[in-house]
């Protein structure tokens, strides 16, 4: 699992080969609004190039705050992984990822599959972006589970035998402590989450990083660069959570982090390199992007749901109290709150 950066890499190089080809053809056969860029009183090339720049130190600037944050809660008592206020705070970290992909990923999406720039047929005669995500979360799950199927065979051979041995043991009396192997088993299933949660979070921002990287209208940028600040700021809290359950060595979080801060800001760099042959309207870029983010729609929604609100909505700890299950629930709504009004700006 550890190559799923370099496989991200390889979404760059797709993108970048898919969305920098010519789009001389399409002009030709496309409605004007379909066959240009940004047009209209606000398009002002000098004060996007500026709002960009700012835009990559920023959201830069945030996404490693975010991502960087829960690592110092071990310093803070309150803030300790077997603490109530982690688990409130992760549920709050979960609702912002769910909230991402359904209020943010998939819309966009749509917008794009359903653009009146493609042809009737098939784009607006079958739901792609549903059909796609659906996909998506599926082969998530696959991933999930073959990888976790991997690991325990070829790292735990001597479970098989244990479970063997221990078949008449009554495991509620031994609370769950048969052998270290059941722990390091939980270990391999945090990393297993942590890096699939960051390979869907790469692809939406190296998209979304693309689309403002190729705008030359400061009316769009402006409200963008606030609005994606906190998003990644939120975003990168639920990441930084999964990644230090994960327990990876320093090494392997610094890879994790800078690759998160940096795909929107490198997306931002690639979208100005592009910006004299990328058309955002053109055929080619709206399939492309469109599909991307049904991809990445469906796997943050499967990753939101399985993976880190129910594992932990129906771990012992919550379980075990009402009341805190409650609060965590409201924490998931506040967090899910708060991102989907984000989607009115960003």
């Amino acid at each position: 699992m550890a190559q799923i950066p370099t496989k991200s890499l390889l979404i760059f190089i797709f993108l970048f080969l898919s969305l920098s080809q010519p789009h001389a053809s399409v002009a030709a056969t496309s409605p004007p609004q379909c066959s240009s860029g940004t047009t209209g009183e606000c398009r002002d090339k000098g004060k996007a190039f500026v709002l960009k720049l700012v835009a990559i130190a920023a959201i830069f600037a945030t996404s490693m705050i975010g991502v960087c944050l829960p690592f110092f809660s071990r310093k803070i008592t309150a803030l300790q992984s077997d603490k109530d206020l982690f688990i409130l705070v992760k549920a709050f970290a979960s609702g912002v990822i769910l909230a991402t992909g359904y209020m943010h990923v998939m819309p966009d999406s749509f917008d794009c599959l359903t653009s009146d720039c493609l042809p009737e047929n098939p784009w607006r005669k079958f739901p792609f972006t549903t059909f796609v995500a659906m996909l998506s979360a599926i082969l998530t799950l696959m991933v999930d589970s073959y990888a976790m199927s991997y690991y325990r065979k070829h790292r735990f051979p001597e479970n098989d035998q244990t479970d063997e041995n221990n078949k008449n043991v009554n495991l509620e009396s031994q609370d769950f402590k048969v052998n270290d192997n059941i722990d390091a088993s939980q270990l391999l299933r945090y990393r297993v989450v942590a890096q699939v949660l960051e390979l869907g979070i790469v692809v939406h921002s190296v998209v979304i990083g693309l689309s403002m990287g190729a705008s030359d209208n400061p009316c769009t940028i402006r409200p963008l660069v606030a609005a994606l600040c906190f998003h990644q700021l939120f975003e990168g809290m639920g990441l930084g959570g999964c990644i230090l359950q994960a327990e990876y060595g320093l090494k392997v979080k610094a890879i994790m982090v800078v690759f998160f801060s940096g795909t929107t800001p490198l997306g931002i760099a690639m979208g100005l390199g592009l910006s004299n042959v990328y058309s955002e309207n053109s055929p080619t870029a709206l399939i492309v992007v469109g599909l991307l983010n049904a991809c990445s729609a469906g796997l943050l929604n499967y990753m939101a749901l399985v993976d880190l609100l129910a594992s932990d909505f129906m771990g012992v700890k919550l379980q075990k109290s009402m009341k805190l299950q409650t609060w965590a629930y409201v924490a998931v709504l506040l967090g899910a709150g708060g991102m989907s009004l984000m989607a009115k700006w960003a």
